[in-house]
């Protein structure tokens, strides 16, 4: 009986093993649930967040109704006028500019007449620039700062001083060859006329993007669009 008595106790002790060994699964199982759950809850939370900030973002900014022809032309007059101006700036650039990729000038044009196309081409850019600058940036500055100037200036007018800085170099080279200070190279143009090309062209289309009318009526009324500088 007393061995009897062991073995049973024996056999009681190795089947209570087993039921043990699953109760710390379980209980394991059940703090890595609870983590997971933890989890689950604050990912939850963080994504609510981001869709509120969303909404709020959405909120400042309300959809505009849609603007009627007459009032979408005056909206946009600003950008039209610049678009016609920039137009001829491209002009003048890819005339010279496919000289030098072709490395020929265009037979239409002598040496003297394709060295005045370049100085005028800067000539007029410049001008443009300086009226900008002088009588039509400050207006846009009151409300847009889009076009700000000073000390944090807007990249737009960052974007005029890369420009003037490849003009000059260019107008430089143009002037020895006109003066016969040097002789034309066209791949030596094509070198000038690089250092300045993608900020000259993504200006070219970021301004009259700006002045576009769906951008404009953010800021400025029918009759403050009706006296604008240009």
């Amino acid at each position: 009986m007393a061995d009897l008595g062991k073995e049973e106790l024996s056999e009681v002790e190795r089947l209570a093993k087993p039921a043990s060994t699953e109760a710390e699964i379980l209980n394991g199982n059940e703090g890595r649930e609870g983590a997971l759950c933890d989890k689950m809850k604050a990912n939850n939370v963080a994504g609510e967040r981001k869709e509120e900030v969303k909404k709020e973002e959405e909120a400042e900014e309300p959809t505009l109704p849609k603007l009627s022809a007459a009032d979408f032309r005056v909206y946009n007059s600003m950008a039209e006028h610049m678009d016609y101006f920039h137009n001829h700036f491209r002009h003048s650039w890819n005339l010279l500019y496919s000289a030098c990729e072709n490395n020929k000038r265009p037979t239409n044009l002598s040496l003297r007449q394709f060295l005045q196309t370049g100085l005028q081409f800067v000539s007029h850019l410049e001008t443009h620039h300086s009226i900008e600058e002088a009588h039509i940036f400050p207006v846009l500055a009151r409300k847009m700062p889009e076009f700000k100037n000073g000390r944090n200036a807007a990249e737009l007018l960052r974007q005029h001083k890369e420009i003037h800085a490849g003009m000059e170099v260019l107008e430089s080279y143009l002037e020895k060859c006109r003066n016969g200070e040097t002789e034309l190279e066209l791949r030596v143009l094509k070198t000038k006329m690089d250092s300045w090309g993608e900020v000259l062209w993504k200006h070219l289309e970021q301004e009259v993007r700006t002045l576009g009318a769906e951008n404009m009526r953010r800021y400025w009324s029918l009759e403050e669009m009706r006296r604008m500088p240009m």
